[in-house]
């Protein structure tokens, strides 16, 4: 079985890591994709991030009827910062039976030769890539056989900008599935 690992802070999760998702199951070689939330990306401040098990749950609360997708918390268990190669290494040996491939955005391209053994990420799993607003997919990387370009619809909705909806008491609604929407009306999360 081929799983996407679909890497994040998802600090919400929302509609259009939803749907990129979908796309992805829809028109990949891909049969399930794992949502694995990164506790702390050592290329962003981890200052801004909910808790670790907050992210989780809304992870869990947006995909819980759909069997084709996980929520994985399994950097949670490993030294932090958290380092994709070091993941991969760990998944790998726990799943021997799966082949696994990266699933990133368009910004995460143009930062990966600042990853940790980026080389052994590229030369051993299928990336696919998909459109993000404002980035566009200039890199000498795109070359290799192990990067994958996707049409993915091109959408504009960032959990930074969500997180400011919900600071401003705006409503964040449609912009995140309903449970989520639900959960974060009755809850603390990013109103500070």
């Amino acid at each position: 079985m081929k799983i996407g690992l679909y890497f994040g802070s998802f600090n919400p999760i929302h509609t259009g890591h939803l749907i990129i998702a979908q796309h992805i199951l829809n028109h990949t070689e891909i049969q399930r994709l794992w949502f694995v939330i990164s506790p702390h990306n050592p290329l962003k401040d981890k200052a801004s991030l909910a808790n670790d098990r907050d992210r989780l749950h809304l992870v869990q609360l947006a995909i819980e009827d759909n069997p084709s997708m996980k929520a994985s918390d399994i950097e949670f268990k490993l030294p932090q910062p958290s380092y994709t190669i070091d993941t991969l290494t760990y998944i790998k040996e726990k799943y021997p039976r799966y082949e696994f491939a990266l699933i990133m955005g368009a910004d995460n391209l143009l930062s990966l030769p600042k990853w940790k053994n980026y080389q052994l990420l590229i030369n051993n799993y299928p990336i696919y890539i998909y459109k993000r607003p404002n980035y566009p997919i200039e890199s000498a990387l795109v070359q290799h056989e192990n990067i994958h370009i996707l049409d993915t619809p091109l959408l504009d909705i960032s959990s930074t900008w969500i997180r400011q909806l919900i600071k401003t008491k705006k409503s964040i609604r449609y912009l995140v599935p309903e449970k989520v929407f639900e959960y974060l009306e009755s809850s603390h999360l990013y109103r500070n």
